[in-house]
Order: structure tokens, then C-alpha cells, then sequence
């Protein structure tokens, strides 16, 4: 089998995101589409029994970074994610599949916002391969607690990275 791996034709690895990821909030002065990009994997650990998907921001001047989407409960057995699967409505989601409060304070993805002239950040995207078919989360929890979950229940994880910056 092939090794754990995870990436997006709309981006390449260390690639920079383009503007239809950019979040869409005038507070934080971006206008962008906001559209999660469509994400692929394989390799993923034959005992695995569901999958999770986070994406964060290290560089984000907070102190802790920035969580920008987490998913949790997606089958096993998926693959893919469309673009735009982060919409918050989640109907581009697999059945089962839970999304939860991003840094923003709103349901799904959302979208890189760098500080204006900040060097460029990396936008970490993590397919996580889990023991538990379905983690007993609901829409009221925190987005730490499902991340918390989420590495009490993992197996194994893979990474890729894009970069985002506002001149």
C-alpha cells in the first residue's frame, strides 16, 4: 500500500492558495469566495475506521495560530472532498461527515485572511485516520475538543501545505 498522502490539484504542495480561498469579510479586509479547495488522498491505514480533516494556520498572530476548518466523522472509505465541500450548510459533505466552528466563529471552512503585508502563512491541511468510527461529537462542541478527539484517536496523519499572503 501506498504511503499515507493527501493533496489538491488547486494548489501544489507549498503552493500559494488563490483567491477563491480567501475568506469573504470585510472586517478582516479580504473579499475573496471563501470556496474550500477540493482535496484528495490515499494510503490511508487498513485499520482505520473513519477519517477527520483539519486545516491550520501557525502563523497567525494570536499566540496559538488559527483553526480555519475541522471536520470530523467522515467515512472511511472516502477519498475526496469537492471544492467547496466546507460550505456550511454541508450538503458537499459525505453522510455522516460533522463540521464544526472554525477561529472565525462560523460552521465550515474559512478562508485565508493573513494580515495585510505579513509574510506569507501556511495553510496546514490534515487527514487524520482514526481507531473510532465516529467520534460522539455534536455541533455545540469546541472546535479543541473535536481536535482533542481527534489525536486521542489517531493513527496516522498526512499533511499538505499552501501558502497565502496579502501585500
Amino acid at each position: 500500500m501506498a504511503d499515507f498522502r493527501i493533496w489538491s490539484d488547486e494548489f501544489a504542495a507549498n503552493g500559494h492558495l488563490s483567491k477563491n480561498h480567501e475568506f469573504d469579510q470585510q472586517a478582516f479586509g479580504v473579499n475573496g469566495e471563501n470556496l474550500s479547495p477540493a482535496l484528495q488522498w490515499d494510503g490511508v491505514p487498513a485499520d482505520a475506521k473513519s477519517l477527520a480533516l483539519t486545516v491550520y494556520d501557525p502563523d497567525a498572530p494570536t499566540g496559538s495560530g488559527f483553526w480555519h476548518w475541522v471536520v470530523v466523522n467522515i467515512p472511511v472509505e472516502t477519498r475526496s472532498l469537492p471544492q467547496n465541500a466546507g460550505k456550511a450548510d454541508g450538503s458537499l459533505l459525505p453522510a455522516g461527515a460533522l463540521q464544526l466552528h472554525n477561529d472565525y466563529g462560523s460552521i465550515g471552512f474559512g478562508g485565508a485572511a493573513p494580515p495585510r503585508g505579513d509574510k506569507p502563512h501556511r495553510y496546514i491541511f490534515r487527514i487524520h485516520a482514526l481507531t473510532a468510527e465516529h467520534l460522539p461529537l455534536d455541533i455545540t462542541v469546541t472546535n479543541a475538543v473535536a481536535r482533542f478527539m481527534t489525536h486521542l484517536n489517531e493513527i496516522d496523519s498526512a499533511t499538505y501545505t499552501g501558502l497565502y499572503q496579502l501585500k
